[in-house]
């Protein structure tokens, strides 16, 4: 068994703790334990299991494992603190607010001779697997994915890294990306941001990427592909999945713990991830301009 600590306690710590006690039958994931949780404030046991400092976390020797569940301005800092102690990591994406610090904490974790693994949920979902099944084969001519969602919180950044996961999708369905061109329009009065970005394929297709936050809008994703046969302009309907995304991502994660991963599909998932990175580094560089 390996022994686990959450930190953070919101919506997905929540979650992780509750996948944790009770794991998918004869998968993985059943061989972490919970052995506490990590918050700023002092809370009453969460689920049965109880709260520990983030030094006793990071000293004890039954704790090999740490989920880190905080806001994304603070992933740096926590995994680094579990690297150095020799803990496996998995972090709600995106795993820091640049690429050179990712690539800082890839290199660490490769040192220290353990896992860090960047969960995405977004590409465990039931539409994104039928949308990627529906376009497979097809030659994109142009795209584009419009999200919209409320304010976000502080401690969350800039949208083209809080965002990251709508740009793992494109890259996740149509390979490598450049940026040409990316604007940011604000409105600070009304807690209103638009992040706007011009993406080409590796075959110089044209994408488009538009993240707009603010007061009211409704949490949804707009998708207009068009192909040399066939336009896609909704996200398909698919049934929901008797597996949680988030245990779907835990069995992952611990199967790498395990070993059960081809170092090809390792080495393929941290080259998609520090790409978005690298993408979302180039983003927030040329809205600057």
């Amino acid at each position: 068994m390996l022994g686990a600590v959450v930190m953070g306690v919101g919506t997905a710590g929540f979650v992780r703790i509750r996948d944790m006690l009770a794991p998918l039958p004869s998968s993985p994931a059943e061989k972490l334990s919970v052995k506490g949780f990590i918050s700023r404030r002092p809370l009453e046991e969460q689920q049965g299991v109880s709260q520990i400092s983030l030094e006793e976390a990071l000293s004890r020797k039954d704790i090999q494992v740490a989920f880190v569940c905080t806001e994304n301005a603070c992933h740096e800092d926590n995994i680094r603190a579990f690297l150095q102690a020799g803990k496996h990591v998995c972090v709600e994406y995106p795993m820091t607010m640049t690429h050179k610090a990712a690539v800082e904490l890839q290199d660490l974790a490769q040192q220290k001779g353990v896992v860090l693994h960047e969960e995405h949920i977004e590409l465990l979902t039931a539409d994104f697997k039928q949308l990627k099944k529906d376009i497979a084969g097809k030659k994109l001519e142009e795209g584009s994915l419009h999200f919209t969602g409320g304010t976000l919180k502080p401690g969350f950044g800039l949208l083209a890294f809080s965002g990251i996961a709508r740009l793992t999708w494109l890259v996740d369905l149509f390979g490598e990306l450049s940026v040409t061109k990316a604007t940011v329009e604000e409105q600070t009065d009304k807690n209103y941001t638009k992040m706007t970005a011009h993406l080409l394929t590796s075959d110089n297709r044209p994408l488009t990427w538009v993240e707009e936050r603010g007061p009211g809008l409704p949490r949804v994703k707009n998708v207009n592909f068009r192909f040399d046969t066939c336009e896609v302009t909704k996200l398909p309907a698919a049934a929901r999945e008797p597996v949680g995304i988030f245990m779907q991502d835990m069995v992952m994660f611990a199967g790498k713990l395990l070993g059960q991963v081809p170092p090809e599909q390792l080495e393929a998932e941290t080259r998609r991830v520090l790409h978005c990175l690298e993408l979302a580094d180039r983003i927030h560089e040329l809205s600057r301009g």
